[in-house]
């Protein structure tokens, strides 16, 4: 009987318990946004080796959904109640293969996801995905030290700083995203463009 009541003592109290642990407040997700649009190119501009996309590497500020931002100094930070639908490596990998994909130049890809082999890597280290404060003006920053690397053994045949500034004029969070969003896509741009050029040098001659 004593063990009876001591056992319901101890539900009792774990149920109060739980009851008032704080709740986690509810946070909006946001997807990239993206405007980006491209012609699709043309046959003669069609490269036939294989290209795989790598998660960059990124700090552990920047290797989580939060929405970075540095309000002042060295601090970095997050929106509150807001994040992105995966964490920024993710996501600016994911941008990249979309943005080959709309390009047209490279049709044979695949990400690190995947266990296929490809005549060359992209991948790099993501430096900056973030909000950056110069006393109230705002920017976006999205910097990739971008790295192109041969398959077969990983050696590094080209590398390159890609980094985009983009200015706000609204602070609320929607309108942080859509910043976000603007640069993403003009560093996808710029990192396809480099990395063809980089590819038509150094990939293997194309298969019998």
């Amino acid at each position: 009987m004593k063990l009876t009541r001591a056992l319901l003592f101890t539900s009792f109290a774990l149920v109060g318990a739980c009851s008032i642990l704080p709740r986690s407040a509810p946070s909006d997700v946001y997807r990239l946004p993206s405007a980006q649009g491209s012609a699709p190119a043309s046959q003669d501009a069609v490269q036939r080796w294989s290209l795989r996309l790598a998660k960059p590497q990124a700090s552990q500020a920047l290797n989580s959904p939060n929405i970075a931002v540095i309000p002042q100094g060295d601090l970095i930070s997050s929106y509150k109640a807001s994040r992105w639908s995966d964490p920024a490596p993710v996501l600016l990998r994911n941008r990249l293969l979309d943005g080959f994909q709309r390009d047209g130049r490279v049709p044979l890809l695949s990400t690190d996801d995947s266990n296929f082999q490809a005549d060359l890597e992209l991948g790099g280290n993501l430096q900056a995905f973030q909000t950056e404060y110069q006393g109230t003006a705002a920017t976006v920053v999205v910097r990739l030290d971008a790295l192109l690397v041969r398959g077969y053994d990983q050696r590094i045949l080209a590398s390159r700083r890609f980094e985009v500034r983009q200015p706000l004029a609204d602070v609320q969070v929607p309108a942080v995203v859509a910043g976000f969003g603007q640069a993403t896509d003009q560093l996808t741009v710029q990192v396809v463009n480099w990395a063809v050029a980089q590819g038509q040098k150094a990939a293997p001659p194309p298969r019998p």
